[in-house]
C-alpha cells in the first residue's frame, strides 16, 4: 500500500484499485490506530482513530480532495504535501 503523505505521526496510504473496493477511500494510520476515510464525504467510515487525528486527516483531505479522487481514478499514486 503506497504511502501518500505523513504528518504529525499520521501516515496516509492508498491501495491500488485492483486490490481495493469502492467507495474510494484512504487509510490513515496513527500508532496502533487505523481509520478508513471516504474520499467524497471525507468522513471516517471504519476504524478507531482518535478524534484529534480524525480532525487532522479531515483538514488534510479538504486541501487534497481533488488530487486524491484523481489518484483513485487513474491509479497514478504519488506523494502529496503534509499538513
Amino acid at each position: 500500500m503506497p504511502e501518500i503523505s505523513r504528518f504529525y505521526g499520521i501516515v496516509i496510504k492508498m491501495f491500488f484499485k485492483p486490490k481495493e473496493h469502492e467507495p474510494s477511500h484512504i487509510h490513515a494510520l496513527y500508532g496502533e490506530h487505523v481509520g478508513i476515510f471516504d474520499l467524497r464525504t471525507m468522513l471516517m467510515t471504519e476504524g478507531d482513530l482518535p478524534v484529534k487525528a480524525q480532525e487532522l486527516v479531515h483538514e488534510w483531505m479538504e486541501k487534497n480532495q481533488a488530487e486524491l479522487l484523481k489518484m483513485w481514478d487513474t491509479q497514478n499514486i504519488r506523494k502529496l504535501p503534509p499538513l
